[in-house]
């Protein structure tokens, strides 16, 4: 009997709700179950990736998802389990809700984004990634309301994941492994551009991380305002590194210029005075 009267003594009395040490009790011992079954989960989908029979990412995504929908189904039996009544606090709030939707329906759009992010898969968890900005980095965190981003420089970003659905950004992991990738130069007008072509082609070729199949093509773009303008194209595995690659051909380029006269210009403006 003394057990019975312990389970049932009231903790809470307040209008319609009692809380009894029963009531805590249950709710603290399905806070366990779930959380072993989110344990027990986690390491069946591990298993899984060791077998190969599913990608690291999507077993992120997947997991990420039960898990949000499992704490969700625990906060609402919990507060029924206490005494609370769902509908009719729902129907309490309404307008209270709808007032704070009107106030944080930004909030609400990165909430929505981040389960279309989960559910589609469109990024993934190491996917290179590049912003509207320009800004490019490795995705290590998908969450429900922000993403982060490790960027080149090793700096951490928190997005917020409207952009990743509302933005035009490029994933460069969709991308084919071998990705073509341009570096512009001018030279002065009066140089051989066969020279130039042969400069820019030996440069391209010499460096290790660049395909030589296909093989670096060099194109005479225009002649411009202060220069004869080419664009040396390539393509590389090393997407990750491609600003470490463009420095590299720079500094070679710069080199082997100097070495056979090729000169790059200064804009310059010829005054013609009659």
């Amino acid at each position: 009997m003394k057990i019975k009267e312990l389970l049932n003594y009231t903790i809470v009395d307040f209008d319609n709700i009692q809380v009894s040490v029963y009531h805590i009790i249950l709710v603290i011992l399905i806070f366990f179950i779930l959380f072993g079954l989110l344990g027990l989960i986690k390491r069946v989908l591990k298993k899984a990736v060791k077998k190969g029979k599913v990608e690291a990412g999507s077993v992120y995504s997947i997991y990420q998802i039960i898990k949000y929908f499992v704490w969700v189904f625990y906060v609402i039996i919990s507060l029924q389990t206490v005494g609370f009544n769902l509908t009719v606090l729902l129907a309490g709030s309404a307008a209270l809700l709808v007032g704070l939707g009107l106030g944080i329906q930004q909030l609400f759009n990165d909430y929505a984004s981040g389960i279309i992010m989960l559910f589609e898969r469109n990024v993934k968890i190491g996917d290179i990634m590049e912003l509207e900005d320009k800004t490019v980095g490795k995705v290590i965190f998908i969450g429900l309301r922000t993403s982060k981003i490790e960027t080149r420089d090793n700096i951490v970003l928190i997005i917020p994941n409207h952009k990743f659905i509302n933005d035009n950004i490029i994933n460069w992991s969709h991308i084919e492994a071998d990705t073509r990738f341009d570096l512009n130069v001018g030279v002065a007008y009066g140089s051989d551009v066969e020279l130039v072509k042969t400069i820019l082609l030996d440069c391209a070729n010499n460096h290790q991380d660049i395909n030589k199949n296909p093989k670096p093509i060099v194109l005479f773009k225009d002649f411009g305002s202060s220069s004869l303008d080419f664009s040396l194209l390539f393509w590389t595995k090393k997407t990750w590194r491609i600003e470490p690659i463009r420095s590299d051909l720079r500094f070679a380029i710069d080199k082997s210029f100097r070495e056979n006269k090729v000169e790059i210009p200064f804009p310059q403006t010829d005054v013609h005075i009659k």
